[in-house]
């Protein structure tokens, strides 16, 4: 997921206006996973989460949370990888079930008005 968030943050600079904004925001949900397993695992999340970006910002796009060590870690030697197809269903999913919540709070907006039946 940081290595994600790092590449849509570095796409972001390519990206004006409200649009840049949009993309911002999915980078900060993309941090939201490592944040949420490190408070879970009982780890200060703010200072492992910071170490993370910080590694990720100098190329070292394979670290990831170390929860036996309590620290980050190269995950390649630990023999930690994510399927791909795997991964990017997720992201479908994820995205398509925030654009159905987007849809339906519009429409919860946009309700039509009550109309007078009396003529």
């Amino acid at each position: 997921e940081m290595a994600m968030a790092h590449a849509v943050l570095e796409h972001n600079k390519t990206v004006d206006g409200k649009d840049s904004a949009a993309v911002e925001q999915f980078a900060k949900a993309l941090q939201q996973m490592p944040m949420i397993l490190a408070d879970n695992a009982g780890y200060d999340s703010q200072e492992l989460l910071g170490k993370l970006k910080a590694a990720h910002a100098q190329g070292e796009s394979t670290c990831g949370l170390d929860f036996v060590q309590g620290g980050i870690a190269d995950m390649q030697p630990l023999g930690i990888m994510e399927s791909f197809r795997s991964k990017m269903s997720q992201l479908c999913s994820a995205a398509e079930a925030a654009e159905m919540i987007i849809r339906v709070d519009d429409i919860i907006k946009n309700a039509p008005r009550q109309r007078d039946g009396g003529m």
